[in-house]
């Protein structure tokens, strides 16, 4: 076990952790940063991001969150890499435990991210980012323009995406195991009576097509009840049945919703119940789920651990 006492551990490296270490960094603090299992966040299986301000001409996924991890570099920050198993919260200063030992901090920022919930196919992994299969229509909607294109879900998610992509795509095909969408009566109302939207009902999906041609031709269905397959032409795959926030550590320390996000305390979007800890990104935000939202939480929650540290007496 270290005996040296961080100032500020960030956990995560996704846009919130690395704009939270930026800020940190250039404050003084000496920020420590926990890199987990996928460094970078789900931003780095992107190919193309263009909803990001300051790239006219859009940039890679993996290029902007090294560019990131590089700039918090040049300020300070240290990268460790490793995986938070428990914490200690109740303890001052708190306790992080890893696989391989405990670091000591006097404040932490937790920007851990969600992972969303995917089909367990291969194809689904082997296409996954650039060729046609994602998670997110505000991020790659604008790719599939006058193309056909396929939503897997039935909860408002599912229904926020359908619609979204009805301003690109010539067709929007919304896949449900069951036979009526689980999704609120106005947003159901909505997609049922979209003229660009087909609902194929009790159907799950057992294939994605495409994998030798590193890009998405079609989904092969099967009936829930009569077991009968098809297949349905394509050019994306929008997987919309939910996200698992990265969660896990903190349960039982600081205060979760049902789903697993992280709750601020109450009059604040970044400060949790227990003083001088910070919750950022998609681990606390299941609404926007954005690169841009999440840099802006990461901003305040280094913003606000700065203040807060100032004002003990270490």
């Amino acid at each position: 076990m270290s005996e040296q006492i961080e100032n500020v551990v960030i956990i995560g490296t996704g846009c919130a952790g690395l704009t939270a270490a930026i800020y940190t960094a250039r404050a003084n603090l000496n920020p420590l940063v926990i890199e987990g299992a996928l460094p970078g966040g789900q931003l780095t299986t992107t190919s193309e991001v263009e909803n990001y301000p300051g790239f006219e001409t859009g940039i890679d996924g993996f290029t902007l969150m090294d560019t990131m991890r590089k700039q918090a570099a040049r300020f300070g920050t240290r990268f460790q890499h490793g995986t938070i198993e428990s914490v200690d919260f109740t303890s001052n200063p708190r306790r992080l435990i890893l696989a391989d030992g405990e670091i000591q901090t006097r404040a932490v920022i937790i920007a851990t991210g969600a992972s969303p919930r995917l089909l367990g196919l291969p194809a689904e992994k082997a296409l996954y980012g650039g060729g046609g299969v994602t998670t997110c229509a505000t991020c790659d909607g604008a790719f599939y323009r006058n193309m056909d294109v396929v939503v897997v879900g039935g909860g408002d998610s599912a229904a926020e995406e359908a619609l979204f992509l009805t301003r690109f795509c010539s067709k929007v095909t919304l896949i449900h195991r069951r036979d009526e969408l689980r999704a609120s009566k106005i947003m159901r109302d909505r997609v049922l009576a979209h003229e660009k939207i087909v609902t194929e009902w009790n159907q799950v999906v057992t294939d994605i097509l495409g994998v030798e041609e590193k890009e998405v031709s079609g989904v092969r269905l099967r009936h829930v009840e009569t077991g009968e397959e098809k297949t349905i032409t394509c050019k994306g795959v929008f997987i919309a049945i939910g996200h698992v926030p990265n969660t896990k550590p903190f349960a039982g320390q600081l205060e979760l919703d049902e789903s697993g996000y992280l709750l601020p305390a109450p009059g604040s979007m970044i400060r949790t119940k227990v003083p001088g800890v910070y919750a950022a990104g998609d681990c606390a935000d299941h609404v926007y789920r954005q690169a841009i939202t999440a840099a802006g939480m990461g901003c305040q929650a280094a913003i606000e651990a700065e203040r807060w540290l100032a004002e003990q007496d270490f």
